[in-house]
């Protein structure tokens, strides 16, 4: 029987979705106009994706909610729609495991989509919280690596080789690509 593939939770702003960069050297990518927002996207985001989803089942992680699916998919040149957590936004107890799940405000909603089903999370804003919860029981044992981008570079070659590569340890089934 196949596996399934492991989680890939994408945050958006700090991953593909770039700031804090030097205004008269900007990294390689282009402005993208969200709701009267300007968001500078990284111009490797939209490879590594395709690039990661050979391998992963992406799912995004991000304050976007759904509003990642009106915009990115086209602009970064996906296949389609990706699933989308929706948090609440008082930190704090949360379902998942029949445990409580305290701190980082992503958590709660990660822990119940996810399960025990291994998964990586690429974020610009973990915490202590966050390298708590991946490797506390409350992940019932499931694998869980935290990726950490810095928002002026997002996504990286080093951190698609890095995800797929951990993939690749999980189970010989995933492709490394």
């Amino acid at each position: 029987m196949a596996e399934e593939n492991p989680l890939l939770m994408l945050d958006v702003d700090g991953v593909i979705s770039l700031f804090g960069f030097a205004p008269q050297a900007p990294p390689a990518g282009r402005f993208l106009l969200v709701e009267g927002i300007a968001h500078f996207l990284s111009a490797t985001s939209g490879e590594h994706l395709r690039r990661l989803s050979a391998t992963f089942d992406p799912v995004w992680c991000t304050g976007w909610e759904e509003k990642a699916n009106d915009e990115l998919p086209v602009a970064l040149g996906l296949p389609g729609p990706y699933p989308y957590l929706s948090f609440d936004r008082a930190p704090g107890a949360g379902a998942g495991s029949g445990q409580s799940v305290r701190g980082h405000w992503k958590l709660a909603a990660i822990d119940a989509y996810a399960g025990a089903r291994p998964l990586a999370w690429v974020d610009d804003a973990h915490d202590a919280s966050c390298a708590e919860w991946a490797h506390a029981r409350a992940r019932d044992g499931a694998p869980t690596l935290l990726v950490a981008t810095d928002p002026a570079v997002g996504l990286t070659d080093e951190h698609v080789t890095k995800l797929t590569r951990w993939a690749a340890e999980l189970s010989p089934e995933f492709p490394l690509r």
